[in-house]
């Protein structure tokens, strides 16, 4: 019988999958098993102070840990690795959907956005973890304040661009940008250069599918799609633009961190001015 050239390299890979994937198991009762040890039996027993405590521990662990373990597991089955107009979060949640698109280069496209008024955002570094921090203790707004890393294409995006609301430090209007695959066209044949998903961030909250803290969108994510068009518009960075109706099905669902989302499925795309 045949052999595939490949067949050895796809069989180390499928045995060291297997491996890994016993290990952490392994790892997971142990883990498991010392928490109740630890931590649970202070949660029950123990003083106020020790319940505290332990419930920090518990939460920490089951929301940055083990909850994100298990969905990036899970969502590797059954949610296709192809482009379904969302990003995803770092979890493999499908997160926001894909509003608009744009033809044109890096520097044209931090041109307009920068002309429209909006503000890039820093990148997510101990020192911005820091003034973000700040700012929540201080109630200031942090205008680069760093936006969370969505997925597209199986990586995060290029950059974001934010537009803070005087005297809301919790609230912003921001917009992900994810860099077209070389020789990739959009369903339908379209050629685009860049990929984005805009949405408002009304107030910080917990994310109902991990526990962990995150912002809270405005469900209603054309208005934030329009609302980027139009800054473009007004700052006349706009070399033709063309919306497409219906490019998606409407639809209404939730997002990476449980809010509620609805579009119309309409799709704007953006020529920038050379």
């Amino acid at each position: 019988m045949k052999q595939n050239p490949g067949d050895d390299g796809i069989s180390i890979i499928s045995i060291f999958t297997t491996l890994k994937r016993i290990l952490l198991s392994i790892a997971l009762v142990v883990f498991g098993l010392f928490t109740y040890k630890v931590f649970i039996t202070r949660l029950l027993h123990g003083t106020r102070l020790d319940q505290i405590f332990a419930f920090l521990v518990i939460w920490f662990v089951a929301a940055y840990i083990l909850i994100p373990h298990v969905h990036r597991f899970l969502t590797k089955l059954y949610i296709p690795d192809y482009f379904i107009g969302r990003i995803r979060t770092i979890d493999g949640l499908l997160s926001d959907p894909v509003n608009l698109v744009f033809i044109g280069n890096e520097d044209e496209l931090h041109t307009a956005m920068q002309k429209a008024g909006w503000v890039l955002a820093d990148k997510i570094t101990f020192k911005s973890a820091f003034k973000v921090g700040m700012s929540v203790i201080l109630r200031h707004c942090y205008d680069k304040a760093p936006v969370s890393s969505g997925y597209l294409f199986n990586k995060a995006q290029n950059f974001t661009y934010q537009h803070p609301i005087d005297g809301k430090p919790f609230a912003r209007h921001h917009v992900r940008f994810f860099k077209a695959p070389e020789g990739w066209f959009m369903p339908g044949g379209h050629k685009v250069d860049w990929l984005a998903a805009g949405t408002f961030d009304r107030s910080i909250g917990f994310s109902y599918f991990t526990l962990q803290f995150t912002h809270r969108i405005a469900s209603d994510t054309d208005i934030e799609r329009d609302h980027i068009v139009d800054t473009l518009k007004q700052s006349g960075s706009i070399k033709k633009l063309n919306i497409i109706k219906n490019y998606f099905s409407a639809y209404h669902h939730h997002n990476g961190g449980g809010d509620r989302i609805t579009t119309d499925g309409d799709l704007p795309i953006i020529e920038l001015k050379h």
